[in-house]
């Protein structure tokens, strides 16, 4: 069983991470990768939830959101998803938790620090969705969630509903 290679000198590490490079000592961690997503709700206390196109888990529910690039702090990634995915500029409220996750990519599963902040949008906004990430939007009640998509996603709303 492979466990992937020192990011320091490339050998072979000699089991799951955290583990220590036999080669050059280098200490090889497997950290959560953070992401910023944004609970939209309405005056009715209802949640938009858009439907993936994209894997994983394409054809169900999730919040808007994603991955923070780099050094973008999460609560500007968060905006910067909601215009990607809304193509709207959300105002971001309150601060809801941050929830640990995970995520399937290229046949590899690893942690994500799922953060998530309430957020309303713009009277009367029009939401154009992006094509390659969803192919729908809609309103749905606490009480009617579809399938989500990710475990996190559930924690959050559930979070912010008990303190309604």
């Amino acid at each position: 069983m492979s466990f992937g290679h020192c990011f320091g000198c490339g050998s072979a590490l000699p089991g799951p991470r955290p583990a220590v490079c036999a080669g050059c000592g280098y200490e090889s961690y497997n950290n959560a990768r953070p992401t910023a997503s944004l609970l939209v709700v309405d005056d009715a206390h209802r949640i938009l939830l858009l439907k993936r196109v994209r894997a994983p888990r394409v054809g169900l529910w999730e919040t808007p959101g994603g991955f923070c690039d780099g050094w973008e702090e999460p609560a500007r990634t968060a905006l910067r998803e909601g215009r990607e995915e809304l193509g709207v500029d959300v105002a971001l409220g309150p601060f809801v938790g941050m929830y640990i996750g995970d995520y399937e990519f290229q046949g590899e599963l690893f942690p994500v620090l799922d953060c998530f902040w309430l957020a309303t949008l713009p009277p009367r906004a029009s939401i154009v969705l992006d094509p390659q990430e969803s192919s729908e939007a809609r309103w749905f009640s606490r009480e009617a969630l579809p399938e989500l998509a990710f475990e996190t996603m559930e924690r959050a709303i559930n979070d912010w509903a008990g303190r309604q």
